[in-house]
């Protein structure tokens, strides 16, 4: 029990410190406190990344949404005119509805692991994420998170587009293509493809709540965004 609160003695003192070498960067951060920084911090982080999750993991969230919809594979893409003059264009507009409904599925269980992600952040990502860019700690999320949450969502989007027969669809739609030259081997597995496209929407998602929060930390409605937000952009 003693090693365990020495430990997160230690967890916490590192972050504090991180957090005060963030504030000595930016001088707007010179008054904070370490706790209003790293409470600042983390509630922006999960914010956006619960945010991002709620948006996407309903329905229509991928399939209603231009901005992350997925649609068919490049190599498919190019060739969807003469697959439909081939009379297969309600098997196009089936595989394209699973393939989102698919990654609305998988997407609820990002959470776990994005918020996991907010309490093992570190020195220098800390440092880098309260002074860096627009996306910062969107890139922090995507280097800490895409292998696990690939790995996550692969088996739910596996599932899913099993439940609709769209493994089936989708061999006959590309076997075609394939035939005609228009497909590549990267979009061979239709699992693997849904599953990046879905950590691409994810990760679309949190940049956009990132940046809202940084332009607009009065909107955010938090007043400890505000301070700590605020403050790094004086």
């Amino acid at each position: 029990m003693r090693t365990s609160t020495v430990i997160t003695g230690r967890i916490a003192g590192f972050l504090c410190a991180a957090l005060f070498a963030a504030q000595a960067l930016a001088g707007g951060l010179a008054d904070l406190s370490n706790k209003d920084a790293a409470g600042g911090l983390r509630e922006a982080l999960t914010r956006g990344a619960e945010a991002a999750v709620s948006q996407l993991g309903r329905r229509d969230g991928f399939l209603g949404d231009d901005r992350v919809r997925i649609g068919l594979p490049d190599s498919l893409r190019s060739g969807e005119k003469m697959l439909r003059k081939l009379g297969m264009g309600k098997q196009a507009d089936e595989l394209v509805e699973a393939m989102n409904r698919a990654a609305e599925k998988a997407v609820v269980e990002a959470r776990p692991i994005l918020v996991e992600a907010v309490r093992n952040i570190g020195f220098d990502d800390a440092k880098a994420i309260l002074t860096g860019g627009d996306d910062a700690a969107t890139q922090y999320f995507r280097r800490t998170t895409a292998t696990p949450l690939g790995e996550k969502f692969l088996p739910i989007v596996r599932k899913a587009t099993a439940g609709v027969q769209l493994a089936e669809k989708y061999d006959r739609f590309a076997g075609k293509a394939a035939k005609l030259g228009l497909i590549d081997d990267k979009d061979a597995s239709l699992d693997a493809y849904v599953t990046q496209k879905a950590l691409d929407g994810l990760y679309l998602m949190i940049a956009e709540q990132e940046k809202a929060i940084r332009t607009d930390p009065v909107g955010s409605g938090s007043k400890l965004l505000q301070t700590v937000f605020g403050a790094l952009g004086r």
